[in-house]
């Protein structure tokens, strides 16, 4: 069994990043019509209400359309998506990508500027 705690920990550790899992029962965005394809992209802006910040779809690019995220509770991705487990507690500010062997992790710090719009 995956001590998904400690994988969390390792993986914040090895970027420099701060520990910042998702508080259980949160909500993120994924755009689940995209689910199956490669690569796995995800990004965290600043906790809002009940949303965690993470924002999830795969493929080539996000959409602007605002109907192309889906809410979903953090706990549904063990099922949907387990790839992207190990990356949700980096915190706001930060990106993965992943095909599954292939990871890059990376700060973006744009993520942390006020939404315009």
């Amino acid at each position: 069994m995956i001590d998904l705690p400690e994988l969390h920990r390792s993986l914040c550790r090895e970027y420099g990043a701060a520990f910042t899992p998702p508080a259980a029962g949160s909500r993120l965005g994924i755009a689940l019509q995209t689910l199956g394809r490669l690569p796995l992209h995800g990004l965290r802006v600043p906790e809002r209400g009940g949303a965690n910040g993470w924002y999830l779809w795969a493929g080539e690019d996000a959409s602007e359309d605002p109907e192309f995220y889906q809410p979903l509770c953090v706990e549904h991705l063990v099922e949907l998506c387990p790839i992207v487990l190990r990356f949700l507690a980096l915190p706001a500010g930060w990106r993965f990508l992943t095909d599954g062997s292939y990871v890059d992790v990376w700060q973006d710090s744009r993520l942390l500027e006020p939404h315009q719009g």
